[in-house]
């Protein structure tokens, strides 16, 4: 934390390039390499002048008006001043221009003038370490510098914007009240009539607290499937048209279309964006009775496909069998299953009634009612419409933390239930809190709990 830092900030190869500099030492060393002196520049200032290549010495610096032999890139410099600054330290971003040799001399240079490479994220950790943002905030930097449709940049923006951190808050607040009220009661423990935690009133606000941290873990099922694409399975029997209607969803010829039966042999997986979620399709081989070793196989990661889909487009161009109809829907009896009726292209393909489920028909060949395929797959998905209020947990850190404050706080509510004593109770809610921290990276310490006390409570009384 002492040593001044500098990395590129940008993808090297673009027209433009950024390198960022932090820490207390940032302006002097730029100073030494830059043809104006920003010692004592005013913060949120940009600057014009010139990256000059000098060596390393001590004593004043030579500054030169125009560019010389030495000069490295014509740049603008970016001043900000501790603590408002992304990091909390003096900090500066220099703008040159994109070339290799450009952003590497200028690395060189801040380096041989008293930088040290960033290690990876280093930004972001001193960010935290000073306090500009908790753990959940840091992450969702990656977050949203990984996001790939709306919906995780939508996800990523919440969290940066501090609305996760803001409801971990009020649930820690209202668990630190609850124990601030049995650890009062042991400090009288000798005053056995004496009872500060009413415990019905006690019991419904745990409840009330338990059903806001199991919303919260539930929801990281949906926040996983945004993340990562949600999967769906095309399955079907051999040349119904599978591999044609991947093709017609991506837009692509992704997938080799032909005539002869078992052309798929293995899962094919892609994915599209559809009303700003990503999809991600997968293209399995035809289900049917075959003694190819290989297609066989194909045939079983088909099953394995279904296993892990969430949604499940089946293929047929005639009317299935009973049999047909009654296997698929013991596959997929906890997934939500379309009924896609291909080739409708054909006379009367479309004619059957397939028992009366519902279904889409569509020309995967032709592209007719991709579309409306495409709507009933949005709607299949169940996607809760996001607002810039809403929370969704989509790192394991967290959801991992949030199902062991559950489990502290179960422990609590059977507690009460059994009249325990409050002594057990409170380490319950301790152990609770403490998950809770971990997610932010915040401490509960007794100083708290008594200061808690303190702020609520005349004792003295």
């Amino acid at each position: 934390m002492n040593e001044t830092i500098c990395a590129l900030a940008t993808a090297p190869g673009g027209a433009l390039g950024i390198i960022r500099i932090s820490g207390a030492q940032s302006l002097e060393i730029l100073s030494r390499i830059f043809t104006k002196d920003l010692t004592n520049a005013k913060a949120n200032t940009i600057h014009f002048g010139h990256i000059i290549e000098r060596n390393n010495h001590s004593g004043n610096v030579e500054r030169v008006a125009i560019p010389s032999p030495q000069t490295i890139d014509e740049v603008l410099v970016s001043v900000f001043r501790a603590p408002h600054s992304y990091t909390g330290e003096d900090s500066a971003e220099i703008s040159c221009h994109g070339s290799r040799y450009i952003l590497n001399k200028v690395l060189e240079q801040l380096i041989q003038h008293g930088c040290r490479m960033a290690n990876p994220g280093e930004f972001t950790q001193r960010a935290y370490l000073n306090g500009k943002m908790d753990l959940t905030q840091a992450e969702a930097v990656a977050d949203l510098i990984a996001s790939t449709n709306q919906a995780t940049h939508q996800m990523a923006l919440s969290q940066l914007r501090g609305h996760f951190s803001s409801k971990l808050a009020q649930l820690r607040e209202q668990l630190l009240k609850l124990t601030s009220l049995l650890e009062l009661e042991l400090d009288f423990s000798d005053h056995e009539d004496l009872e500060f935690a009413d415990r019905s009133e006690l019991y419904e606000l745990t409840k009330e607290i338990d059903n806001h941290i199991s919303k919260l873990a539930r929801s990281f099922e949906t926040g996983q499937a945004l993340k990562q694409g949600i999967p769906v399975a095309i399955v079907g029997k051999t040349n119904v048209g599978k591999s044609t209607l991947l093709n017609a969803l991506l837009k692509d010829d992704r997938a080799i279309v032909s005539d002869i039966h078992g052309t798929t042999r293995d899962t094919i997986e892609d994915t599209i964006d559809i009303q700003g979620v990503t999809f991600r399709f997968i293209d399995t081989a035809g289900i049917r009775q075959t003694q190819d070793t290989v297609e066989q196989i194909g045939i079983e990661r088909t099953y394995a496909a279904i296993d892990k889909a969430r949604i499940i487009l089946w293929i047929i161009d005639s009317e299935p069998s009973n049999k047909e109809i009654s296997d698929i829907q013991q596959r997929t009896e906890d997934k939500k299953l379309i009924i896609v009726k291909n080739k409708s292209d054909k006379a009367n393909n479309n004619s059957y009634n397939t028992l009366n489920l519902p279904s889409i028909s569509i020309s995967a060949k032709f592209g007719t009612g991709i579309e409306d395929l495409e709507q009933a797959i949005y709607q299949a998905a169940d996607i809760p419409t996001l607002t810039d209020n809403d929370i969704i947990v989509t790192n394991a850190r967290h959801f991992d933390a949030l199902t062991r404050s559950h489990d502290c706080i179960q422990r609590v509510i059977d507690g009460l239930q059994m009249q325990l004593s409050g002594d057990l109770l409170s380490e319950d809610l301790r152990q609770a809190l403490d998950a809770l921290a971990e997610i932010t990276g915040g401490q509960i310490t007794p100083n708290e709990v008594l200061g808690n006390i303190f702020k609520n409570f005349c004792v003295g009384k």
